[in-house]
């Protein structure tokens, strides 16, 4: 049978009579119990071991035991906090809690009620930590190179992480500027062969008759201009990870060659008879459909079965909810600290216009949008006036509806009419009280809305996100700002 894990607890206990009760109701539990008889001791514990439980009496010789729980707060340690005293005031509990105390008991009390509230505080934590470390899986910001919480990328992140432990050949497809290169880094960082070399090598953009030499290396002589032995790709990815972008561009015949090198683990120079023995982890990347390049006769049946083992699919910037936001804030700050510029935010018109924005060219026209504002601009914030083309005659008001913005979109500029003036008829102030009744706000519509889903998901915010249809992040920012506000 496996070994139950042993708790470390903190037992702050001024009475060596009563720590000797606690003691003998506790035997037999899984907890190593640590004596303290002063709040200084306590603290001096607290300093040196990592405890998933404290015992702690509030009436200490030295200092009120009070003292230790704003400690545990203020530091924030990963601990909970059984409060015992003899004081069974109510101010003292209320206290006692707002400061985190998890459980309040008044002396005397028995030992199935300290062991019960124990053992349900210690399980309260350990489900804590499954939570915050569940919560930092699908609900990153950031995520080696990538910028984004949306869910779109969650899952890309998380088919990163189960790709990166693998050896098998990874095929991202996507449109470009989705950061098809950013996801093969990353899926060699996460992996076991992080210390060894990432090659990146762009099939469609050298030239035909020099890719295999490029991939597989040639010898002195092998064609003209070939002055001296060179290794390819493949050789200087040895131990790591070759990523071979745009390789539906590859010719058929050197298709061929790569097939039977991902068979073998073998290459063979150009101009050479030998055959040397590499170990490289082929990570491959194209905007293109490649079933589709299949069935047109571009590309090898037999090798996209090869290549297509762990797909990965980007999404584009349209479909990723509000990262356009944050990828452009980001890249705000990067260049406006690289230029000397002041910018520091965007202005809010301006960050309508960005959402509301295609971007067929996704990540990558983005980031050349806030590059040419922060060198030909200037200002703390970035104002609609500075956005460059196409994105000028986007511009979004504040104050105009969406079917105001669509009609507006579907006319040249030079058609868009400003929308006429409407003059609002007097409303009788009991008319008014029943609107009131009739017509809330929005905020409190989605307050309800986001409380009620996490409520039917028994407190799990991101299955509640997940179904409505939002990012975990948004939930946990909406929530802190509803508490900000009572």
């Amino acid at each position: 049978m496996p070994t139950q894990a042993v708790n470390q607890i903190l037992l702050v206990e001024d009475d060596p009579s009563m720590a000797a009760v606690y003691r003998s109701y506790l035997k037999g539990q899984p907890y190593q119990i640590h004596l303290a008889r002063t709040g200084q001791e306590g603290i001096k514990q607290l300093e040196q071991i990592q405890f998933d439980g404290i015992l702690l009496d509030l009436t200490l010789p030295d200092i009120n035991g009070l003292e230790i729980l704003k400690k545990v707060n203020q530091e924030q340690i990963p601990t909970e906090v059984i409060v015992t005293t003899g004081d069974c005031s109510m101010n003292t509990a209320i206290e006692a809690m707002q400061l985190g105390a998890r459980d309040y008991l008044v002396k005397p009390f028995s030992k199935d009620r300290l062991v019960t509230t124990l053992k349900n505080c210690i399980e309260n934590q350990q489900l804590q930590q499954i939570v915050d470390t569940y919560r930092e899986e699908i609900d990153r910001h950031q995520f080696c190179g990538f910028i984004g919480s949306s869910l779109a990328m969650q899952r890309v992140y998380q088919i990163i992480d189960s790709a990166a432990s693998s050896r098998a050949t990874v095929f991202i497809t996507g449109e470009s500027g989705t950061g098809k290169e950013v996801c093969a880094e990353a899926i060699h960082q996460r992996s076991e062969r992080s210390k060894a070399p990432f090659i990146a090598l762009n099939c469609g953009a050298i030239p035909k008759d020099l890719i295999e030499s490029e991939i597989f290396g040639h010898v002195k002589g092998a064609f003209t201009g070939a002055l001296s032995d060179r290794d390819g790709a493949a050789n200087a990815a040895n131990g790591g990870t070759l990523f071979l972008d745009e390789i539906c561009e590859m010719e058929l015949s050197l298709q061929s060659k790569l097939l039977r090198f991902l068979q073998t683990g073998t290459l063979q120079k150009v101009g050479s008879d030998k055959t040397e023995k590499v170990d490289v982890r082929i990570v491959c990347a194209s905007n293109k459909d490649p079933m589709a390049e299949v069935q047109a006769g571009n590309f090898r049946e037999d090798l996209y079965y090869r290549l297509h083992v762990l797909p990965v699919q980007l999404p584009p910037l349209r479909q990723r909810d509000n990262d356009v936001i944050e990828i452009a804030r980001s890249f705000l700050q990067q260049y406006a600290h690289e230029e000397g510029k002041a910018f520091s935010q965007f202005d809010p018109e301006t960050e309508l216009t960005l959402s509301n924005y295609d971007w067929p060219g996704n990540v990558r026209q983005l980031q050349n949008v806030i590059r040419n504002i922060v060198v030909l601009s200037d200002g703390e914030s970035v104002t609609p006036e500075m956005l460059p083309a196409p994105l000028d005659n986007c511009t979004v008001p504040l104050h105009q509806s969406p079917a105001q913005s669509m009609a507006s979109a579907s006319q040249p500029p030079s058609q868009i009419q400003a929308p006429p003036i409407q003059i609002q008829p007097e409303i009788s102030q009991s008319a008014e009280q029943q609107l009131s009744q009739l017509i809330r706000p929005i905020a409190e519509l989605e307050r309800e809305a986001i409380e009620r889903a996490i409520d039917l998901c028994g407190g799990n915010v991101p299955t509640a996100a997940h179904y409505l249809g939002i990012s975990a992040a948004t939930i946990y920012r909406k929530k802190n700002s509803w508490k900000s506000e009572l």
